[in-house]
């Protein structure tokens, strides 16, 4: 049976994979099924052993170093997609980081060193990222880029800290990208899913509880999965999505609407 969504013939590059529960690894998994050629990241030797059995059965060929905080390793990635694609459909960021006393803490006790890199990290490596995408989607004809956000970022959740302004400041930059990119025919949006247990969402105190008060309040009564966001995310940066362009699209079984 044909995949209600065809990605046949596009080139995908996806970030933040760093094991077989994260967000990425659903992304990945959806894209493929739907036909996409991926290139997959990792940010150092360590993390590249938990990927190893996600590429080994998800047949990703394509496999880059890319430490967003060190500039050669993301140019080194477009330059080896460059060479040998020659093109890029869509481009996935998942990657956020902020150090546990900052993430823990009041905001208004964040220190200046960690919130400059809670949004270097978070934030702004979106905005690099797109840079260095954009020519090789021009040469694709356009495409997509795509980051995950969180609810935090508009309402205050419990110990996500500074974490919610780098995610607020993340979705201003996808409208401003969506409106910039837009005449190249690059479509830029955020997905921001309902909680799940990640290996980043394990960092955030009480997170149970968060999970917890999602099945029982949301609409729908459940948590969403990697398999729900994938879903979504190969639909957006699919055909079927060319004219969706600077939205929040939420995946969280109707949770952001409850008071």
């Amino acid at each position: 049976m044909k995949p209600i969504i065809n990605l046949e013939g596009k080139v995908g590059l996806i970030t933040g994979i760093a094991n077989e529960k994260s967000i990425s690894t659903g992304v990945a998994e959806s894209c493929i099924e739907a036909g996409a050629k991926v290139i997959i990241t990792y940010q150092n030797e360590k993390t590249l052993a938990f990927l190893e059995p996600i590429v080994s059965r998800l047949g990703v060929e394509d496999v880059l170093l890319l430490d967003v905080t060190k500039p050669e390793t993301m140019d080194e990635v477009f330059a080896k997609i460059d060479a040998k694609y020659g093109k890029l459909d869509f481009a996935i960021h998942s990657m956020a980081f902020a150090k546990r006393d900052d993430l823990h803490g009041r905001v208004v006790d964040t220190s200046a060193d960690g919130f400059a890199l809670a949004m270097d990290v978070s934030t702004h490596s979106f905005v690099r990222l797109a840079r260095k995408a954009e020519p090789l989607l021009e040469k694709a004809g356009g495409g997509s880029l795509i980051t995950m956000t969180y609810l935090g970022s508009e309402k205050v959740i419990a110990n996500y800290g500074v974490m919610g302004l780098c995610k607020a400041a993340l979705e201003a930059a996808t409208r401003y990208m969506a409106f910039e990119l837009g005449s190249k025919n690059i479509r830029v949006n955020a997905v921001s899913p309902g909680p799940l247990m990640t290996r980043a969402a394990s960092g955030i105190a009480g997170f149970d509880g968060l999970m917890a008060a999602a099945v029982d309040r949301s609409p729908l009564h459940r948590l969403v999965t990697p398999e729900d966001i994938g879903a979504l995310v190969s639909f957006l940066v699919s055909d079927a999505g060319r004219n969706m362009s600077g939205g929040v699209h939420f995946v969280d079984a109707g949770y952001n609407i409850i008071g």
